[in-house]
């Protein structure tokens, strides 16, 4: 009977899995990106972090799409929000100040292809949101919360005009 079970939860999450789209994304020539300088954190363990963040931002999003459809997303550049500061704490270090004059900002190629490969949408994209510091308290769930916020308001009006169709 346990084995009955298992297997039942098995196939109903592959199922689940399948039945969505994916993404891949692409960092394109990332040392020239405006700004993706880390704070506290060493600069190789900082960008595999913001790499893999987004990554898994996109991918969560693709979920939405119709089964099979690929979404590739090239990105071209990244202006994190805030700017890396030096600061003085018994040892000189970086911190990353957020204000609202240093808004996030990303551009990034996009194709939308469906399960057989033909492409249904590209385009690019330079997306930025002014208003991150005016959108009343946020709390901060994610180390690029503003960056998602941004990019999860840009998905959604994909939706909405269908150009990302469901």
């Amino acid at each position: 009977m346990k084995k009955l079970v298992l297997s039942i939860i098995t196939a109903l999450v592959a199922v689940g899995a399948a039945c969505a789209g994916q993404a891949r994304v692409t960092w394109q020539e990332p040392d020239g990106y405006t700004d993706i300088r880390e704070g506290n954190d060493l600069r190789d363990s900082f960008r595999q972090t913001l790499f893999r963040d987004f990554e898994l931002l996109f991918a969560d999003l693709a979920k939405q799409l119709p089964d099979g459809c690929m979404l590739d997303i090239t990105v071209t550049d990244v202006d994190l929000a805030g700017e890396v500061n030096p600061m003085h704490f018994g040892l000189w270090q970086d911190i990353r100040v957020i204000k609202a004059l240093y808004w996030p900002r990303m551009s990034f190629d996009y194709k939308l292809t469906d399960s057989t490969g033909q492409m249904l949408v590209s385009g690019h994209e330079d997306i930025k949101d002014m208003a991150f510091f005016d959108r009343g308290v946020q709390r901060r769930l994610t180390r690029f919360s503003f960056e998602e916020r941004m990019l999860r308001d840009w998905f959604g009006k994909m939706l909405r005009e269908g150009k990302f169709a469901r």
